[in-house]
């Protein structure tokens, strides 16, 4: 009975050509992902940072002026004035908990004559007529705490959505348009914030409508997962090609030997 072949012996490594060409360009995409998406962790976590400072923080007085929006977007104020409730603005396609319904935006008359549009907050799409929330229509003089938001389409410029202003039902706000939906109307002496806006903080609301507090302070943040699935995808593409090309040294041929004697063979 012959030995089994033995699995171990002299084995090393040896790269191919085409294997070569396919694992390394497939290998620098899988680091450059994995990468990218440390950086987006990164990013995500300052961002959040950041909308828990300033939306946290003590509430301070409107700005006179915005000569950089991005630069106290979040920030929470103080606001002191009327809301201006006929001329209500519609911001369409928003869920609060899987329901469908709408975020109220309305103009807030300040003390100082300034108008600045509010994101009272959400309610369902039964509720969008002001008298079926009638106790929640807040009148005469207020004092509310809002944070600051910038406008404009926040997604890709191709899935964008038109607006409908003659409705005054926004996908998305946009305020030089909405404040010439106020103006026009001449319910304001004063001039109407174009900006930013902001999104009232949750409060105590006769009826609870609408319901405040739109912001989103706390961001999902899967980008370490996402990190580590690329860069785990990584090491098995190398472990793999390590394998593939850790082959067994080529043998030469077998020497032959002298050739043994057999019954009947003469010597």
């Amino acid at each position: 009975m012959s030995a089994p072949e033995s699995f171990g012996g002299k084995r090393r490594f040896r790269p191919t050509f085409w294997a070569t060409v396919c694992a390394v360009p497939a290998l620098i995409i899988l680091l450059g992902l994995g990468t990218w998406q440390v950086q987006r962790l990164h990013w995500k976590e300052g961002e959040i940072a950041k909308r828990q400072e300033r939306s946290e923080g003590p509430a301070i007085a409107l700005p006179a002026a915005f000569p950089d929006p991005a630069a106290v977007e979040f920030t929470r104020v103080a606001l002191s004035g009327s809301f201006l409730h006929d001329q209500e603005f519609y911001l369409g396609a928003r869920t609060e908990k899987g329901r469908v319904g709408y975020n109220v935006v309305t103009p807030f008359q300040l003390d100082d004559g300034r108008v600045l549009l509010v994101n009272r907050g959400w309610v369902p799409e039964t509720f969008r007529d002001p008298a079926s929330r009638a106790e929640g229509q807040l009148v005469g003089p207020l004092e509310i705490e809002a944070l600051l938001r910038t406008d404009g389409w926040k997604g890709v410029e191709f899935a964008k959505p038109p607006n409908k202003p003659e409705e005054r039902f926004y996908f998305w706000l946009d305020l030089p348009v909405m404040a010439e939906g106020v103006s026009a109307e001449g319910v304001s002496a004063g001039p109407v914030i174009t900006d930013i806006y902001a999104d009232a903080v949750v409060s105590d609301i006769p009826g609870d409508m609408p319901l405040g507090g739109q912001t989103r302070i706390t961001l999902k943040n899967d980008h370490l997962e996402y990190a580590i699935t690329w860069y785990s995808f990584a090491l098995i593409l190398m472990v793999i090609y390590f394998l593939f090309h850790y082959r067994p040294e080529e043998e030469g041929p077998e020497e032959e030997g002298p050739e043994e004697e057999g019954p009947g063979r003469s010597a």
